[in-house]
């Protein structure tokens, strides 16, 4: 009849299903558990499901009591059966008191006979009554109430289903949906809509996001052809791999088990099949735009829905979202209910627990995720149990400011007292909210002068004896206690910072084990003759109580830590300028709790311990330890986030680093002697590498593709290997003042990338195929240099040019002092930039509704391109002239629309005196056949290229301002200058011009080859570039041939 079930959510079943297994079990039943299953509803069903060790009884009251619906089978010999009778009692029991819902189904009897006990339930209960049994009245009443809705059993079959479906909460109500209907109705309705095929759910970690979309996605699934609800997709890429997780993905939605695609794109019958699917997905926790766009989202079928969940809503924005829905915090009624769930297993406080739940409601501030970690710490817990964790940690937060942290920064004191307290960031936000406490806008934690006075007051008269107050940060009151040297037990943290000269005096810092309850130390002072008497005892190390969390010590003096200090409690070590030769003699540590290490400016230090027990480390920060030399093994470290190396200048070797597989920040800046890097591509959480001037290294290393910058300046790397095509996301590549010789053609491939940084890279000799869509690109003194290509793609006018404001792009590139070039590649050079020209103007074609200042605040378009040479290449500019000054003749608008003029401007000039900061100017007037005229002025730089120039350049400019709206002019005359940022004005020794016609309404360029079919002037030094007038000439022949032709046919 039914199965055993656990009373804890989340839920095994959904639907209770009550029967009599002799009537209906090989038949209708069966049919029904098939076609409920079917539709993804679970049934408890069945005794043999039962759980070894539980009574029947007890399984089945469990059972029903965790079940949403009920669904009873209502045969001609239900009511002979005990158990039923039992069950049919308790279902419609909890129905009253619970609002179970109860659904009955007739199956051959009569409702009637039901309700009024005749036919065979008549029979049964005339049984039942013989045997005086004490339960047949309340068997009675029950089927009295049973809903009298008669339908077939086959219309049931077809229409219960659904009807189920329909009745069904989400599984996740019994978890965290405690006033979110709302937010779920919203996201509903914007799932009913046509146009909304990508929905984002944005907010912070543990507002509740992932629940809200389970519980859309469970009340929706039903109605797609298949669904899939993928969850911690962030997480698990950096675990598993993005191909994995894709492949998980189509398996189920392709119904085709173990799936596997290994290239980057879908192949094309994968996509026709998903293409002809209505899918529904939830994307949960996706960190990236790309990780949406690799999971094949593009290709699911017509009337397919995504919901996307975030922290960070231009992932959201940027992954293709139609709709966006801020997931907002619980209010304070519903807030209450949710804590009160976890807390008492109920929606309201037990009776005395209001005031002190409400106090924890105020420190969850609506989050959803804190209300059940701290619902479910106090569960069962006594009242005195409440008052201490709602007291103790706020007022004992509130007195280390006051005593200790007034003035510091809220992130520094955050982790500070994070090592001290559980929840102290909720305890300084309450103290925040109630205003004991203050912060400013440069995040530093204030406090009035009145609440600080009366902080150490409190703490002051604790004891009139310095030796038995919690907190001590007086001098005096510290050099008193160390110089007694007793046990102590009161004392948990001191705070020294002598700020004048006068406060320096001789301690012994050998006091300290005795403080046998001291958690915190911290020693601050720029006095290094403070240090020097700290030496007093003469002694080698200096011994710690074995209850500390947090040491912070500047200019640590002693050359180790004493062996008896047990680290077992410590969870933070900060020694800066430190004099130790090492930190401890034994390298077996209990390093449990410790997550940060930061070892600053120990110039001593040769080696670091063994951190094998440090499984929790988070942070290593080892930097400007000059005399460094060996590093312990790291590769277990799967917590450590940080690793800091920067200025260790004698380290050769950096150990594996396999196992720490949640490192994100990896410094080696200076390490100048390292020889190699561990490899890093399984690091998937990495976000920044950091290896400049690492002088000695000469491999690319192995790197995950998460990099959007690298920078491997003053490096000895010699080659870019192909392998830097699996950086997809790489945008700013840096090799200056390295040693490559030879990038890999597969640098095309990182369609990402914006800059690329190669100046002085004296050995390269050539550039293959660059991205398409560069904005900088720095090759100056690159003397080897002879050949550069680029990709041969059509440049998209719509492209937005990643970051930043949609389509803002300032385009550079530099060939300074590059004088070996071949004239192919300074070739390819025009011919691209002709072609970012071209997608520039057309970009401004579009920009309608916005003047032309709204557009170069946001939308700032400039190009700049300097390679050597002293000509004007007459296949790329159609209009030259041998000085500064330039005449041209505008081709007539041969079209019913509107059209731009986009001018496009090649300057030579000798830069050797300019040395850096150049400024390009370009005056312009143009003239219509009416008389009408348009002066203008375009200024434009070199972008900031601090360079030393050597010789003749070609310089090609452009910019927004270079572009106008015909008002069908005729002529255009032009004027040029450059001047340096020393006030040095530089000759223009020859200029050129090529003319676009954008069309105003289709967005296109029209055929600029046109321009050779008219003459420039003469005048002020202009000249036609010698391919205009040979054309025209063999033109003016051809024509006269025709023409005599023509005449002799008709004589």
């Amino acid at each position: 009849m039914a199965a055993s079930y656990s009373s804890s959510c989340p839920m095994k079943h959904q639907v209770f299903l009550s029967f009599r297994g002799e009537d209906t079990r090989l038949n209708f039943t069966a049919h029904l558990l098939q076609a409920l299953e079917d539709k993804g509803i679970s049934v408890f069903f069945d005794e043999k499901k039962l759980e070894r060790g539980e009574q029947l009884s007890q399984a089945l009251s469990n059972a029903i009591a965790a079940s949403n619906i009920s669904l009873i089978v209502l045969s001609e010999d239900y009511a002979s059966s005990k158990s039923c009778l039992a069950e049919l009692c308790d279902i419609m029991d909890r129905k009253h008191n619970q609002k179970h819902i109860v659904l009955p189904v007739f199956y051959h009897v009569n409702p009637s006979h039901v309700r009024h006990l005749g036919g065979t339930f008549k029979t049964s209960f005339e049984k039942h009554e013989s045997e005086a049994l004490k339960q047949v009245d309340q068997w009675k009443k029950a089927f009295a109430e049973v809903d009298l809705k008669p339908s077939t059993s086959r219309r049931l079959l077809m229409m219960l289903p659904k009807k189920l479906r329909n009745s069904l909460p989400s599984p996740s109500a019994c978890d965290l949906l405690v006033g979110t209907n709302y937010q779920k109705n919203l996201i509903l309705g914007l799932i009913e809509k046509e146009e909304s095929r990508v929905i984002g759910l944005w907010g912070p970690g543990g507002i509740g996001k992932t629940t809200l979309a389970d519980a859309v996605f469970h009340e929706n699934s039903s109605k797609f052809d298949d669904r899939y609800f993928l969850q911690n997709v962030r997480q698990n890429i950096e675990k598993q791999g993005r191909e994995s997780i894709r492949n998980e993905l189509l398996s189920k939605l392709l119904n085709e088990n173990d799936l596997r695609i290994d290239t980057l794109s879908i192949g094309s019958p994968y996509r026709e099949r998903l293409n002809s699917k209505k899918v529904f997905v939830v994307l949960d926790d996706v960190s990236h735009p790309d990780q949406i766009d690799f999971m094949g989202v593009g290709h699911f079928g017509r009337g397919s829905k995504i919901i996307l969940t975030s922290r960070d809503r231009r992932v959201l924005y940027n992954g293709g979202a139609e709709e966006i829905h801020e997931v907002n915090k619980l209010d304070k009624d519903h807030s209450l209910h949710l804590f009160s769930t976890f807390a008492f297993k109920q929606l309201n406080p037990d009776p005395g627990f209001e005031a002190l739940s409400n106090k924890f409601v105020e420190y969850a501030d609506g989050s959803p995720l804190a209300l059940k970690v701290l619902g479910s710490q106090l569960y069962k817990k006594s009242k005195q149990d409440w008052e201490s964790e709602v007291r103790k940690p706020e007022k004992d937060i509130f007195l280390d400011i006051a005593c200790f942290f007034k003035g510091e920064s809220k992130e520094e004191i955050e982790e500070i007292l994070s090592c001290l307290y559980e929840g102290a960031v909720c305890g300084i936000n309450n103290l925040l909210d109630k205003c004991l406490l203050d912060i400013t806008l440069s995040k530093t934690i204030y406090m009035h002068d009145m609440l600080e006075e009366m902080g150490k007051d409190i703490v002051r008269q604790e004891s009139k004896d310095p030796g038995n107050r919690s907190r001590l940060w007086n001098i005096k009151d510290i050099d008193q206690v160390l110089k007694y040297n007793e046990m102590n037990k009161s004392i948990e943290g001191i705070k020294l910072s002598p700020n004048r000269i006068k406060d320096v005096m001789s301690l012994c810092p050998s006091g300290f084990a005795n403080m046998l309850n001291l958690r915190y130390i911290h020693i601050n002072s720029y006095f290094t003759v403070f240090f020097d008497k700290l030496l007093a005892d003469n002694v080698d190390s200096v011994s710690l109580p074995n209850e500390l969390r947090y040491l912070y010590w500047m200019f640590y003096p002693f050359k180790s830590v004493s062996p008896s200090f047990n680290p077992k409690n410590l969870i933070v070590l900060k020694l800066h300028f430190g004099g130790m030769e090492q930190l401890w003699n034994e390298d077996s540590q209990d390093l449990v709790n410790l997550k940060i290490i930061e070892l600053i400016c120990c110039k001593k230090l040769r080696k670091i311990p063994n951190l094998s027990g440090a499984i929790n480390l988070q942070s290593l920060i080892c930097t400007r330890c000059k005399n460094l030399v060996e590093l312990p093994r790291l590769n277990h470290l799967a917590s450590l986030e940080k690793l800091d190396l920067s200025g260790c200048m004698t380290l050769r070797k950096i150990p594996s680093l396999s196992g720490a597989i949640n490192l994100k920040l990896f410094n080696c800046n200076d390490c100048v002697n390292l020889v190699e890097l561990p490899c890093l591509n399984h690091l998937a959480s990495l976000k920044s590498f950091e290896f400049e001037r690492c002088h000695k290294l000469k491999k690319f290393p192995e790197l995950p593709n998460i990099f959007s910058e690298l920078d491997f300046s003053h490096t000895e790397i010699e080659v870019v290997p192909d392998s830097i095509q699996h950086l997809v996301g790489l945008k700013k590549l840096k090799l200056s003042y390295s040693k490559v010789e030879h990038v890999s053609s597969n640098i095309s491939k990182l369609g990402s990338l914006r800059e690329l940084d190669l100046d002085h890279c004296e050995s390269l000799k050539t550039l293959p195929k660059l991205p398409l869509y560069l904005w900088r690109l720095d090759a100056s003194n690159c003397r080897s240099l002879t050949k550069v290509s680029f990709t041969t793609h059509n440049f998209n006018s719509s492209h937005d040019g990643g970051d930043g404001a949609p389509g803002e792009e300032t385009i550079s590139m530099s060939f300074v002092n590059c004088r070996w070039l071949d004239q192919n590649s300074i070739k390819n050079i025009g011919a691209n930039v002709m072609l970012r020209i071209q997608s520039l103007a057309q970009r401004w074609s579009r920009r309608k509704g916005i003047s032309r200042e709204e557009y170069r605040d946001s939308f700032r378009n400039l190009l700049f391109c300097c390679f050597p040479g002293n000509e004007v290449s007459t296949d790329v500019f159609f209009y030259g002239s041998m000085n500064n000054t330039l005449n041209l003749k505008i081709r007539p608008n041969g079209f019913s629309g509107n059209r731009f003029l986009a001018f496009a401007v090649c300057l030579v000039a000798d830069l050797t005196p300019a040395n850096v900061f150049l400024a390009f100017i370009c005056k312009y007037q143009l003239k219509s056949a009416g008389g009408k005229k348009l002066t203008g002025e375009c200024y434009v730089s070199d972008h900031g290229w601090d360079k030393f120039y050597e010789g003749d350049f070609a310089l090609i400019l452009f910019n927004e301002d270079m572009i106008v709206a015909d008002n069908d002019y005729e002529e255009a005359s032009f004027e040029f200058y450059i001047s340096s940022s020393r006030g040095t004005e530089i000759k223009v020794e020859k200029c050129g011009v090529r003319v676009f016609y954008v069309d105003a309404e289709s967005y296109t360029i029209n055929d600029v080859v046109g321009n050779q079919d008219l003459d420039s002037e003469e005048g002020d030094g202009g000249h036609r570039n010698h391919s205009v007038p040979y054309l025209f000439f063999v033109f003016l022949i051809f024509m006269s041939l025709l023409l005599i032709k023509t005449k002799v046919i008709c004589g």
